[in-house]
């Protein structure tokens, strides 16, 4: 049985021009489709065309971001991948191939505490550039669809 996966949400909620060169920061609001009742917002790069020509790697933007996430409802958990590895919950092109701004969630169930981490993933070489964001669930009236972890 093939599962679908219904990728988040995001929607542009904030552009801030850096400069005279026409590069922006980007915040997007983002929703996990698993998780209801927490919203991320993720910070990105996007160079203008005026950088582009300057500097040329014109199909790509940097692998600058960052991300904060927070209980903004009453959270619903649906069934979550709960191995170490987490699931993808967010993937976004940031070159023309080549490289995508990817956000996994990871179940810590010991802290009992989603874990959102935002990286870039390249064909050729990883990203070392990373953050995370958490969002505790202890001490909060959680709804999960098939009862809690185990």
């Amino acid at each position: 049985m093939a599962l679908s996966v219904t990728p988040a949400r995001a929607e542009v909620v904030g552009e801030v021009g850096v400069d005279w060169m026409g590069n922006d920061i980007i915040v997007d609001a983002m929703t996990d489709p698993k998780v209801r009742g927490v919203t991320c917002h993720v910070t990105y790069f996007d160079r203008g065309v005026l950088d582009r020509l300057k500097n040329g790697n014109w199909f790509e933007d940097p692998s600058n971001n960052s991300i904060a996430c927070r209980q903004t409802g009453p959270i619903e958990i649906d069934d979550i991948e709960l191995s170490k590895e987490g699931e993808e919950v967010f993937k976004q092109g940031m070159s023309l191939i080549w490289k995508k701004l990817v956000v996994n969630r990871i179940y810590d169930k010991p802290n009992n505490t989603l874990v959102y981490l935002i990286h870039s993933r390249q064909i050729v070489d990883g990203s070392a550039k990373m953050a995370i964001s958490t969002v505790p669930l202890f001490n909060q009236n959680v709804v999960w669809k098939n009862g809690p972890p185990k």
